[in-house]
């Protein structure tokens, strides 16, 4: 710290946290300032969740020093870290949906007397909260379940403020976001570190990072190899290199040219789901990988269930190989050869306390079933064998899914259809890439091309725009649940792709 810098609101120095066999912060250090917005990068697996588990007090440090507002402070749990001034944010909201808001707002610090709740209190500084956060028209009673994804977000920010906090985390704060609230997250930040609060921002997207960020500090392998860089001068390849050790040109595999004229598997005849979609009509083919474009609510997602009988859509037949598959039925899917990895696979797709094994098997039960008992010794080889081409790490089958990383876990998904549907022809992928960083992306697109090169077709939804153009062969755009645009994916750039998506002019 030069003579000029001001003392540091936050200093972390040789944090170490070991769990059996697994060395997850090998010495971070960590500096960050009062009024500043301090951004956290790394990839899955580079220690991001167990600093900022540490620095909310939920995992004690094994060794280093931590310093809170000019003092040395032992963390020894969530509470003294909401005592000293620090509170966290976590990707998956923990907030109680029976519960009104200002319950939420002040859980754990209620405003009582005697025993007796303060209701009319504690709406009243609820109220306050959420004006000062420009959201005073969400009602203090509500319950917190009722509120959108953005709503949610500003109540846990209103619990944060509750605290008088100095420091607040957000982990992967805008990952639920749609493009405007993203926007008024910004806000809601700039005004806080305006009246001198700290943000530690955690977010794989790195447009975000140099939008809101001051600085950057950057994780691999359980250590900081960057510290303090300046998030809106330091050039993307530079931090994707210190990530992830490999150039930025690394994320796309290479498009196959095509082999032949390969059959159609999918066909969308007229599908409808009014309030959601009207009138979607599209193919795919063997080895395709055709890529849904289109803003949050536009519909994509709900063309994805509908096609894998998740939803029951009101009109249209959705084929494959020719034959129609019954609507409204997963089961009838799942036999034709679908398979689906759903946008939260956390909540959706995963066993999280469940082995590898048990969670890349669990579709495919059958195959090792004979009289009524399991085939352990086959079951176990299929899945060594998934976890070797997909290269899931640590490759070890009886691990918990829960103690995987974001990338990793994604892999275990696609590795249960690739083993428990041997006859696979459609591989949905919702957000395939959600809440997984830049060096395990590019291990997932290499995937999801060698799923295609084997002649599955693969349809996707993603949010970002360049990932739809550089993964998928061809593109469909999606707007207010019509399509307004289909055609082959090297004829777009983003700045075409956005202006459909935004004003529905097709090409």
């Amino acid at each position: 710290m030069g003579p000029s810098e001001p003392e540091p609101l936050l200093r972390m120095r040789g944090i170490v946290k070991q769990f059996p066999g697994v060395r997850a912060l090998d010495g971070v250090d960590l500096d960050v300032r009062a009024g500043e917005v301090h951004c956290l990068l790394g990839q899955n697996g580079a220690g991001k969740s167990t600093l900022i588990k540490v620095l909310a007090g939920a995992h004690q440090p094994d060794e280093g020093e931590i310093a809170f507002a000019g003092r040395a402070v032992r963390l020894a749990g969530p509470t003294a870290a909401m005592r000293a001034g620090i509170a966290t944010i976590y990707q998956e909201l923990d907030l109680v949906d029976g519960l009104s808001v200002a319950d939420n707002v002040f859980l754990g610090h209620e405003r009582a007397t005697l025993g007796f709740t303060r209701r009319g209190d504690a709406e009243r500084a609820a109220r306050e909260l959420l004006g000062r956060l420009g959201h005073g028209e969400i009602p203090p009673r509500r319950e917190a379940g009722r509120l959108p994804a953005a709503g949610k977000q500003v109540v846990s920010m209103a619990r944060a403020l509750s605290h008088d906090a100095r420091l607040i985390v957000m982990d992967e704060p805008s990952a639920a976001l749609a493009h405007d609230e993203v926007a008024n997250l910004f806000r809601i930040i700039r005004e806080l570190t305006a009246s001198g609060v700290a943000v530690v921002y955690i977010s794989h997207r790195l447009e975000e990072i140099r939008e809101i960020g001051d600085r950057v500090t950057v994780l691999k392998d359980g250590r900081s190899v960057a510290n303090g860089l300046p998030a809106k001068t330091t050039k993307t390849d530079h931090i994707v290199s210190l990530m992830t050790g490999r150039d930025i040109e690394y994320v796309f595999p290479d498009r196959p040219a095509p082999d032949g004229d390969p059959a159609e598997v999918l066909r969308v005849e007229g599908l409808a789901l009014p309030g959601a979609f009207e009138d979607v009509s599209f193919s795919v083919r063997g080895g395709e990988i055709v890529g849904l474009a289109g803003l949050v609510g536009s519909g994509r997602s709900e063309i994805l269930e509908a096609v894998y009988g998740a939803r029951r859509p009101a009109r249209g037949r959705v084929l494959v190989d020719g034959r129609p598959v019954r609507p409204g039925d997963t089961g009838a899917a799942v036999r034709r050869g679908m398979g689906m990895a759903p946008e939260e696979r956390k909540s959706q797709a995963l066993l999280l306390n469940d082995s590898v094994a048990g969670n890349v098997t669990v579709a495919g039960l059958r195959r090792y079933a004979r009289l009524g008992w399991l085939n352990r010794r086959r079951e176990l080889a299929d899945v060594r064998e998934q976890i070797e081409a997909l290269d899931i790490r640590p490759p070890d089958p009886r691990r918990p899914v829960v103690t995987l990383s974001g990338g990793n876990q994604q892999k275990v998904v696609l590795a249960r259809w690739l083993a428990g549907a041997r006859n696979l022809r459609l591989l949905i992928l919702d957000e395939p890439t959600r809440g997984v960083d830049v060096g395990a992306r590019a291990e997932l697109y290499a995937v999801i091309r060698g799923l295609a090169a084997r002649g599955i077709g693969v349809l996707l939804v993603s949010s970002e725009v360049p990932e739809v153009l550089g993964l998928a062969d061809r593109v469909l755009v999606v707007r207010e649940g019509r399509v307004v645009h289909s055609g082959d994916a090297a004829a777009l750039d983003e700045a075409a792709v956005l202006n459909m998506i935004m004003e529905g002019s097709a090409l």
